[in-house]
């Protein structure tokens, strides 16, 4: 080719991947599905690229060394944090998942497809393999909740080398025991001192590799601008010497580079992972548009019924297997193994290796070698197009996703942020609340609201907060800069139109009065923060939150002056317009609610028209609370139903009553076991959970609420538990003191309510653990409670009932 064609071709793989990547986006659709589809129209098809161009040894080359920055990349993204709870999961899906897909694949192969024996095995070790380029992509479109999705990030990136490891094993003894004449004995001799081999290699590599680049970062050795170029050409070098020390050791060196800088506590990997990430963007473009360009034309008289059954079976069969074998032993749920048989996409390495390995193959095989590549290929191109388009609509029917999550993110504790995110999860909206501060909460949790310790600007933030269900964030602390800095940290997860702000002052002219409020203590409040959100450039924060001239002061005036959020549901007969009428400038509105539980945040730059169907949530005086059709009396029915869900759930419960003392671990396992039969959910499991840390919450001197929530249940369950002679609590951090500053572990328990509740339903589960709250903190609480005499005298101390 010349130098001229050289370019046009270049160019063209760059225009076509993006191009197809951004219309993937665009209409949600699996990029790989574009890219493998544009690549063979642009090649064999149309003859833009021309395949006998795109062949040879710097090919591969190229495909290796793509991979490995791929891998190094998705490695970044493991924390073995999230392992505590799925490590048995991953282990067993890339250890005995991989044997069975092995086996399941190699039997297709040669029983369905036609191969010889030989190259079957060699297409079930490649067909082990998922990858984090398609992996990746569609947990991100799909963000399932609770484990899987983890499950699914640690194995799609941990498998890549482990099965491109494998299926070079295979074919190094394939072609041993041809070339050597040495028989299958000594293939398997060999291709165990290569395993052997590139463990050590990788390791080793891998280790030297980040100790350098360790020392170059954390002692700024470099420049801030040479930082990601530093990291990439240290990730290229360590490639190269690993695969130069052994064949294939590459992408196990890449992938564990990755995992370790993820995981050391000296430098940020944030600049990293997001250089990376648009470096793969090009390098995945590149890669299947090439691979794809690649093929024949005759290669489609290979993609015929039996290659079609051999793609069903993989998916129908061998998968669902794999999962199931893989589950034995580990805490999954139905559900859970449902969607994890339902998602198992081939990507690049695949792709790569099959064509890579037919090229190797073809004078030992040269009739069957070439239909290698293109079974592959189907198998890529089927997998992907059929998980792709259908694992949303199968998580949603698991109830493991939400298609539109409607959640809200609440950044900041303080007593009226707690006001707004109990207001919203009144009507059903999942809210999280967090802050820094242990002692707000505490006071969040006593509400009965969902709340985690946590650092907003911290780097592992966002892979330690279940963020299932949400999708925007609002920041309410008091600084700025705060809410700025996590408005971007989270954009990372949420769209930046979802991310929005409080401004700590009004960036117009200030005025003798708005709202109706004076603004003369906006200066007080301000908390010595330079500027608002105004001084910033627009893609520096947050969207302004609650429109024009509404800052954290005149909020928290309002809220102390004693303003309430309030619902309105809105009719044809009682219009937005008379709701303005009645309320006037007192009127704030702070959300929307519509059908289909729709929720629209309102917020400076944009103001939404309420209409008739709709529910408002708006900041108004109800010092005398007229008697308004406005008034939802939906909201007093909504309490007292949820009293008596409390009565129901109460009067069901049993009572374990302790005169001796037990240690809480026994306390625990005596409350699984019971549950267990009650439920049958493992007992094992449970005690699991109400031993992690922040499933424990102490609500007030002498009583504990250990709280679980899992979609192995329907209802909710409790189990009271009184301890005569009291119990003390190791516990997290996060909840070294009670309210009044003493430290918990110092705190005999007299009071324990083990609740269990349906994922489905969290509002549900916050309403009653503010119930039980609610009675425990009433005066006289503890000494109704150690002075009940009975088991119904115990349940009727929770009712407010006095005791005889």
């Amino acid at each position: 080719m010349s130098v001229h064609a050289i370019l046009i071709s270049i160019a063209l793989v760059i225009v076509l991947g993006v191009s197809a990547q951004w219309v993937a986006w665009r209409f949600r659709l699996p990029s790989i599905l574009l890219l493998l589809v544009a690549g063979f129209v642009a090649g064999p098809v149309t003859g833009l690229l021309e395949p006998q161009a795109l062949q040879g040894s710097w090919v591969f080359a190229f495909v290796s060394l793509s991979i490995g920055i791929i891998l190094f990349e998705a490695g970044l993204t493991l924390r073995l944090s999230e392992l505590r709870e799925v490590g048995a999961a991953v282990r067993n899906l890339i250890t005995v998942g991989v044997l069975v897909t092995w086996a399941g694949a190699g039997l297709g192969a040669y029983y369905i497809t036609g191969f010889n024996l030989e190259l079957s095995i060699l297409i079930g070790a490649l067909l082990t393999v998922t990858g984090p380029t398609v992996i990746v992509p569609l947990l991100r479109y799909v963000r399932p909740t609770g484990r899987v999705g983890t499950i699914a990030k640690w194995e799609g990136i941990t498998i890549d080398p482990i099965g491109a490891i494998l299926a070079v094993l295979v074919l190094e003894g394939i072609l041993f025991a041809h070339e050597e004449a040495v028989g299958q004995a000594g293939a398997l001799v060999h291709a165990a001192e290569g395993l052997l081999t590139v463990v050590v290699v990788g390791v080793g590599v891998s280790v030297a590799g980040v100790a350098l680049l360790l020392l170059l970062l954390r002692r700024r050795l470099v420049p801030d601008y040479l930082q990601n170029a530093v990291a990439l050409m240290t990730v290229v070098g360590a490639f190269a010497l690993s695969e130069t020390l052994q064949a294939e050791s590459g992408l196990l060196t890449t992938t564990l580079m990755g995992i370790w800088m993820a995981n050391q506590p000296y430098v940020s990997v944030r600049g990293l992972a997001e250089f990376k990430e648009d470096l793969q963007v090009l390098l995945l473009a590149a890669l299947f548009i090439v691979l794809s360009a690649r093929l024949e034309m005759g290669a489609l008289e290979y993609m015929d019924e039996r290659a079609l059954l051999f793609l069903a079976v993989l998916i129908a069969v061998v998968r669902p297997l794999a999962v199931w074998v893989s589950s034995w032993g580990t805490p999954l749920e139905w559900r859970e193994w449902a969607f994890l048989s339902w998602l198992a996409p081939r990507g690049v390495v695949a792709a790569a290796v099959a064509s890579l390995f037919a090229f190797r193959l073809r004078e030992i095989y040269p009739a069957e070698a070439d239909r290698l590549a293109p079974i592959v290929f189907l198998v890529v191109v089927g997998t992907v197009a059929v998980y792709g388009l259908t694992i949303a609509p199968v998580a949603q029917a698991l109830n493991l996703a939400q298609p539109n999550p409607q959640g809200v993110l609440v950044l900041g504790a303080h007593n009226w942020a707690r006001q707004i995110a109990r207001a919203l999860d009144e009507q059903g909206v999942r809210v999280l609340m967090i802050d820094s501060n242990a002692r707000l909460i505490r006071s969040a949790r006593q509400e009965g609201l969902l709340a985690e310790r946590a650092n907003a600007l911290s780097e592992h933030v966002i892979d330690e907060l279940d963020l299932s269900g949400i999708g925007r964030l609002i920041a309410l602390t008091p600084n700025d800069e705060t809410n700025a800095l996590a408005a971007l940290h989270f954009a990372e997860v949420f769209e930046s139109a979802d991310v929005y702000q409080i401004p700590t002052r009004s960036d117009s002219a200030p005025s003798e009065e708005t709202n109706g409020r004076s603004l003369r203590n906006d200066r007080r409040r301000r908390s010595g923060t330079p500027g608002g959100v105004g001084d910033l450039p627009r893609h520096l924060h947050g969207r302004p939150l609650f429109g024009e001239g509404v800052t954290y002061a005149a909020l928290a005036d309002r809220f102390e002056a004693g303003h309430a959020l309030h619902p309105f549901r809105l009719t044809e007969e009682h219009p937005y317009e008379a709701l303005q009428e009645h309320y006037g400038d007192d009127l704030l509105p702070l959300f929307l609610l519509r059908e289909g539980e729709q929720v629209s945040v309102f917020s400076e730059d944009h103001a939404f028209v309420p209409q008739p169907g709709d529910t408002l949530l708006a900041l108004v005086e109800l010092t005398d609370e007229p008697e308004l059709p406005f008034h939802t009396a939906a909201a007093d029915r909504q309490r007292r139903s949820e009293e008596a869900i409390f009565e129901d759930v109460l009067e069901h419960a049993p009572v374990v009553d302790l005169e001796e003392a037990v240690p809480y671990e026994g306390v625990v396992a005596r409350v699984a076991a019971l549950l267990e039969k009650r439920i049958g959910v493992p007992a094992e499991k449970l005690s699991e959970q109400y031993r992690t840390g922040r499933e424990r919450i102490v609500i007030s001197r002498g009583a504990a609420l250990p709280h679980v929530r899992t979609s192995a249940v329907e209802h909710p369950e409790l189990v009271v538990v009184r301890c005569q002679s009291g119990l003390c609590i190791e516990f997290d951090e996060a909840d070294v003191e009670t309210a009044d500053g003493t430290p918990v572990a110092s705190q005999p328990v007299y009071a324990l309510f083990f609740l269990v509740s349906p994922e489905a339903h969290p509002g549900r589960h916050l309403h009653l653990l503010a119930e039980i709250a609610s009675r425990i903190d009433e005066e006289g609480f503890q000494e109704d409670w150690r002075a009940a005499d009975s088991e119904q005298a115990i349940k009727n101390v929770l009712v407010g009932e006095p005791v005889a």
